[in-house]
């Protein structure tokens, strides 16, 4: 960093504050995809009290969920009355401001990735602020520094499911566990590092490693926003990790159907067999008819087989 002149950038993104410019950016950007969700226009209204519940929820889901884990109260992010107020302001404007002006200017693509990069720096500061509140109580545990601070950076995605419930929507296959959303992904690799900054396992200094995330989720996320892509730039190795340890043995998934295929073919040829033998056996037998008061082998095999499946 030294070499390259970006020690003093790493200092100022250090001691940049984030109210009020950063904290509006990041309410506008979360009510206007809040807003963007199929049905919550009509949900705003029907019911604003819902639509505005819905609204703290993307705003402040992180500090709650966090709190809860910690074992905090979670209305201690509604206590400041001035961020509440502030995003109150926020969501009236994006959802009811006359002409739909703030929307339609917030949604023009200059400003927007102005506003989405800026909530991209908040990120940061909420990641590592999540981890750091983790060490503060539990000061040997990785895995409660990684999960506060994933938690407290994508509260908003991790709480979907309860937010569109208050919608009156009910979607479990959304859940961001069941398919990861591009920011979750972030959101952890980032709580991940932070985690390892902190326990001194990773051997960089604070505000280095806040800078070259930073940079990087501005950066990416500018990238698709411009582009219009919505690939994951970890889809690469999500894919080859999947392949490598989750993606089983091909044998194992053809053992029904090769069971099935034994079964058949035993009963097939058991009959044939049985065939063969009444041609050269009894009097029954000449007739290609099997003795009455003995069941047919082939019948025999197929119903063993149907029972061991």
């Amino acid at each position: 960093m030294e070499l390259l002149r970006l020690d003093e950038l790493s200092h100022g993104l250090a001691n940049l504050s984030m109210f009020p410019c950063f904290d509006v950016a990041h309410y506008v950007v979360s009510i206007m995809a809040l807003r963007e969700q199929p049905g919550a226009l009509e949900v705003s209204r029907v019911s604003p009290l819902a639509c505005w519940f819905s609204s703290m929820l993307f705003c402040f889901g992180g500090a709650v969920l966090s709190g809860i884990m910690l074992a905090e109260p979670p209305v201690a992010p509604l206590s400041n009355s001035t961020n509440i107020l502030l995003a109150s302001l926020t969501w009236y404007l994006v959802f009811y401001c006359p002409m739909d002006l703030v929307y339609c200017c917030a949604a023009m693509l200059p400003l927007r990735l102005l506003l989405s990069g800026m909530k991209e720096v908040t990120r940061t500061w909420k990641v590592l602020g999540g981890v750091a509140q983790a060490h503060g109580k539990y000061k040997d545990s990785l895995l409660v520094m990684v999960a506060n601070g994933w938690a407290k950076g994508a509260g908003g995605g991790l709480l979907r499911n309860f937010e569109q419930l208050v919608r009156g929507v009910w979607k479990p296959e959304t859940n961001e566990l069941l398919k990861m959303s591009y920011p979750t992904k972030v959101t952890l690799m980032g709580a991940v590092l932070f985690a390892l900054q902190h326990t001194h396992y990773l051997p960089l200094k604070k505000r280095h490693l806040m800078l070259i995330y930073t940079v990087f989720t501005v950066v990416n996320k500018s990238r698709m926003m411009l582009t219009g892509s919505t690939s994951s730039p970890f889809a690469a190795i999500e894919s080859a990790v999947y392949k490598t340890l989750f993606a089983g043995h091909a044998p194992y998934r053809a053992l029904p159907s090769d069971g099935n295929k034994a079964c058949v073919d035993n009963g097939t040829t058991s009959t044939k067999e049985f065939s063969k033998n009444g041609e050269a056996g009894s009097p029954d037998g000449a007739q290609g008819r099997p003795p009455k008061e003995e069941a047919e082998p082939g019948e025999t095999d197929t119903a063993s087989c149907k029972k061991n499946d």
